[in-house]
C-alpha cells in the first residue's frame, strides 16, 4: 500500500501555520502533517502530529484536498482545521526534535504571514496554488485533487552593486 500522510491548514490572524525546513542548506516550507500509522484513521493521525509537530489544538476540520506525491511522499489528505489555541512549539520527544538535534536537517514550526505565501519557497506548488487561491476565493465544499508539481526554487533577492 502507497505511503499516506495528513497535512493541516490553520490559519490565525491572516498567517498561516507551516513548517519552515533548512534541509541540509536548503531552505523551504511546507504544511505541517505527517504519515497514517497502521490502524489509524486521517482525523486521529491529523490531530496526533499537530500536536507532536506544533502544540496547537483545532477544532472543526474538513477535507478539502488530496495531493498524490509519489514517492517518498505518497497520497497527502489536506484538511482546512478550525484554529483552538497553542502557539507553534515542537515537542521534545518528537522525531522532528530529534533530528533536529543533530543540526543538519532543521524542522520550525511557526507562522508564516499570508501575504509572504506567494514569496517563499513552498513544497509543493500545487499546493501552494490551492492554498493562495483558497485565501483569495474561498475554500471548495467537497475535497479537490491536487495535480503535483515541484516545489519552484525562490531565487533570493540581490542588489546591483
Amino acid at each position: 500500500m502507497a505511503h499516506q500522510a495528513v497535512r493541516a491548514i490553520i490559519i490565525k490572524d491572516n498567517q498561516l501555520l507551516v513548517m519552515e525546513r533548512n534541509k541540509f542548506g536548503h531552505r523551504y516550507f511546507t504544511l505541517i502533517g505527517g504519515g497514517i500509522n497502521i490502524g489509524e484513521d486521517a482525523e486521529t493521525a491529523l490531530r496526533r502530529e499537530l500536536h507532536e509537530e506544533s502544540g496547537l489544538s483545532v477544532g472543526q476540520i474538513r477535507h478539502i484536498f488530496t495531493e498524490d506525491a509519489g514517492d517518498p511522499f505518497g497520497r497527502q489528505y489536506i484538511f482546512l482545521c478550525e484554529y483552538q489555541g497553542g502557539e507553534p512549539v515542537m515537542r521534545p520527544d518528537s522525531d522532528e526534535a530529534k533530528i533536529n538535534e543533530l543540526g543538519q536537517n532543521m524542522y520550525l514550526p511557526r507562522w508564516l504571514p499570508l501575504a509572504d505565501l506567494k514569496r517563499v519557497e513552498f513544497l509543493s506548488e500545487s499546493l501552494r496554488q490551492a492554498l493562495l487561491n483558497g485565501i483569495s476565493h474561498g475554500w471548495p465544499n467537497s475535497p479537490v485533487v491536487l495535480d503535483w508539481k515541484e516545489a519552484v526554487p525562490i531565487e533570493p533577492a540581490t542588489t546591483e552593486s
